[in-house]
């Protein structure tokens, strides 16, 4: 008898909550200030010994992830300050 899975809307908050990868602050994603989410994603990314990947593709991962998946109910206005900090993140590394 196969394993009963756990209903799909869970899976992406349980990631948004306990990251393998990144310790991320609290309510993060719901900030309005696109540089000050870029900032937090940063320090996440740059303080964490569990990444597999170098700190901006970390944080800009965990950035797409919740835009794309944790994120589909978010507003039109919350869904563009993450847009704008996916800026901000790219101009914090130089990219």
């Amino acid at each position: 008898m196969p394993m009963a899975r756990p209903p799909a809307q869970n899976w992406t908050s349980e990631v948004t909550r306990n990251s393998n990868a990144l310790d991320l602050e609290e309510g993060v994603f719901t900030w309005h200030d696109p540089h000050r989410i870029a900032l937090s994603l940063k320090r996440s990314a740059e303080a964490s010994t569990r990444r597999k990947a170098p700190p901006f593709r970390s944080a800009m991962s965990m950035l797409v992830f919740y835009i794309n998946r944790a994120g589909k109910g978010l507003d039109e206005n919350q869904r563009l300050i993450l847009e704008q900090a996916k800026d901000e993140l790219r101009t914090l590394y130089g990219k």
